[in-house]
């Protein structure tokens, strides 16, 4: 139970009218008439209530204490986060140099007439590289000579078949009929990290048994960890049915490697698996030409601006000095260094902490309030001895104190749509356009005074230690407050999971991406390093996401009078991948809960609710593996582990005639 609230005077109205009559009768002993009607009594109610009043607001706390209260066990308000995404930079025309975009270059949405623009910097450079074809090679699954794709590295592949396109003739991509493990390899001039690379191939035009909105064909590039996957931006041949481009984002991790004695950049297409309801190759694609060359890069940027560098003033040589930033917020994470002028010109950084508590003397450290903007110097305090100590070095009298580039917004306006960024602020040579291919997220509003009066509580109870599972929870959103949902569940032999959800942004119809879900490296790292500082000894912990179990629905319906199909699928579609969401999912909106199962019959439920929907003919419940679109057996109900979610993929409606 909470704490009971201090009362400092429980007095009431009609106890100091009480005290007041006794009061009369032990020092005016001659006033005889107590009654209400008597001017004396009168006045003692009137003063009694007025000191009731006063007595009321005693017992209630001001806010501007609590506040006080607040600041006094070091707790600040959590600044907003910055928005992420990564832009593409599109060349107005393939280039024989290589085209630099510097760190910093900003982008923003069109403006309009109640809207100001959002802007986005990239927080990397990008080397936007020209590539060329170098060399192609065919691999086939079944050995022969050949390469296996599937090796833990690029392995002899054959000769180059760059030749036999010269002399025009025709190249088989694959076996004759092509088996998953199949693949054509095209080795680059050079590794192109980040860049947009083009493919111009050249088929006949003809039928393999696939479908070309659909074909059974993954595309990876060479990396230190081996093939990676690339996300393919256009693919104009069809799955190899007719000429065409093929737009293929390369990692940031590309890099150049040895095949069949060739050291190119490497990127493969390779046949896979079909899924369920896919149709495989019947016979292999022939290649007629083949061409590479760059046509843009893609950088990550954050939803701030960034600001120059700001001279910040004089330094007075006296301990726990303020300075303040003209731009504010700064985002979260973000470098951020403060210098000091030197007497040769030169200047001397100082390095950012969370707090002095570890600082001595002679460190160089500043601490940033990145809500407000303000710049600290350690202070120094008085000890039971008389002495001072100094927490953390103070720079001299008349020093000049300067901050480097810094960058400044963050909030929930940066989650824009994908394709929002469309203008290209910084100006860039043979860069005709920009565009993010993805929504951004993870943009929070910095935190208000009612939250942190709310946080208040619990940083008194944690104490910033690890112990409970409600603590490594409370923590992980301190260090992370963009992250939508946060879990701790028992690892086993004195470990904790902490699973992380990223906020991600639908279609506007439940439906979300399997890797908008992925949490980012440097997400996972800022987390540990959190809570590694905060953790018992001798506990393992292991920060991650969770594991989404994928769910695919097959239901036969029967449409509301009046509706037409088209409306009730939609309608039906919305609802089962709204509900199987884990961020907007579940009985109460908030994301599918945690290890709880799947029952065919919930679903079957949540259908028959829908309004556009008359009958629910038939239910079938699958498992699926949203990674390799494998689904299993059908089932009455998919069990989740407790650090498991549901995940929607692939669900199909179908509406059978009558009597079918």
């Amino acid at each position: 139970m909470a704490l009971p609230e201090p009362n400092l005077d429980d007095r009431r109205f009609q106890d100091l009218v009480d005290e007041a009559k006794r009061m009369v009768q032990q020092r005016c002993p001659e006033w005889s008439d107590h009654n209400v009607s008597d001017p004396g009594i009168t006045l003692i109610e009137a003063f009694a209530h007025m000191t009731d009043q006063l007595i009321y607001r005693l017992n209630r706390v001001p806010e501007k204490n609590h506040i006080a209260f607040l600041d006094l066990i070091g707790l600040h308000l959590n600044p907003p986060t910055a928005a992420r995404t990564d832009v593409t930079f599109w060349l107005s025309a393939p280039q024989q140099q290589t085209v630099q975009v510097r760190a910093g270059t900003e982008v923003a949405t069109h403006r309009t007439g109640t809207e100001e623009a959002v802007v986005f910097s990239t927080v990397e450079e990008l080397a936007v590289v020209p590539v060329e074809l170098a060399s192609v090679l065919v691999q086939t699954a079944g050995g022969g000579g050949e390469g296996d794709p599937r090796a833990g590295g690029p392995a002899s592949a054959g000769t180059d078949r760059r030749p036999e396109l010269a002399d025009g003739r025709r190249v088989p991509c694959f076996a004759a009929v092509p088996r998953p493990g199949d693949a054509l390899l095209f080795g680059l001039s050079r590794a192109a990290p980040r860049c947009v690379v083009a493919l111009r191939l050249d088929f006949p035009v003809a039928g393999h048994g696939i479908d070309p909105e659909d074909p059974p064909l993954a595309w990876e590039a060479w990396t230190a960890e081996g093939w990676t996957p690339c996300e393919v931006d256009r693919d104009g041949t069809g799955g190899f049915n007719r000429p065409g481009d093929v737009l293929v984002q390369l990692p940031a991790g590309h890099l150049a490697s040895v095949e069949a004695r060739q050291r190119a950049g490497w990127l493969r297409c390779a046949v896979t698996a079909p899924r369920r309801g896919q149709r495989p190759y019947s016979a292999t694609p022939e290649l007629l030409a083949a061409e590479a060359f760059t046509v843009g890069g893609t950088a990550p940027a954050v939803h701030a601006e960034r600001a120059g560098e700001e001279l910040l003033g004089v330094s007075e040589g006296v301990p726990a000095q303020t300075f303040r930033l003209d731009r504010a917020p700064v985002v979260a994470g973000s470098p951020f260094t403060v210098e000091t002028a030197r007497p040769d010109g030169t200047w001397l950084p100082w390095r950012e902490v969370p707090h002095f508590a570890e600082s001595g003397p002679l460190d160089r450290h500043v601490h940033l309030d990145r809500s407000t903007g303000e710049v600290a110097f350690g202070p120094a305090v008085r000890e039971a001895d008389g002495s001072l100590r100094q927490y953390g070095a103070v720079p001299g009298k008349g020093v000049p104190v300067r901050v480097r580039t810094y960058l400044a917004g963050g909030g929930r306006g940066g989650n824009v749509a994908r394709r929002a960024l469309a203008v290209l602020r910084s100006s860039i040579p043979y860069v005709a356009r920009v565009e993010n291919r993805r929504a951004a997220g993870g943009g929070v509003d910095g935190e208000d005074v009612a939250n942190a009066r709310l946080r208040g509580a619990l940083a008194l109870r944690t104490r910033e230690r690890a112990v409970t599972a409600d603590d490594y929870e409370y923590l992980t959103r301190q260090a992370a407050p963009e992250v939508a949902r946060v879990r701790c569940v028992d690892a086993g032999a004195g470990g904790v999971r902490v699973l992380l959800v990223p906020a991600a942004a639908d279609d506007g119809e439940g439906r979300l991406e399997f890797g908008q879900l992925a949490c980012p490296a440097d997400l996972l790292a800022g987390v540990t390093a959190h809570l590694e500082a905060r953790r018992m000894l001798g506990v393992r912990l292991l920060v991650e996401p969770p594991y989404y179990q994928g769910v695919t629905v097959v239901a036969d319906l029967r449409p509301a009078a009046g509706i037409a199909r088209a409306r009730a699928e939609r309608a039906a579609l919305a609802a089962l991948y709204g509900y199987l969401n884990p961020l907007t999912g579940g009985a109460d909106g908030t994301g599918w809960p945690f290890g709880r199962d799947v029952h065919s019959g919930e679903v079957f439920a949540l259908l028959q609710r829908v309004p556009e929907v008359d009958t629910v003919l038939r239910l079938r419940l699958f498992p699926a593996n949203p990674d390799s679109g494998r689904r299993s057996e059908q089932t009455d109900r998919i069990p989740l582990a407790p650090g498991s979610l549901a995940f929607s993929y692939d669900h199909q409606i179908r509406f059978p005639e009558a009597g079918a």
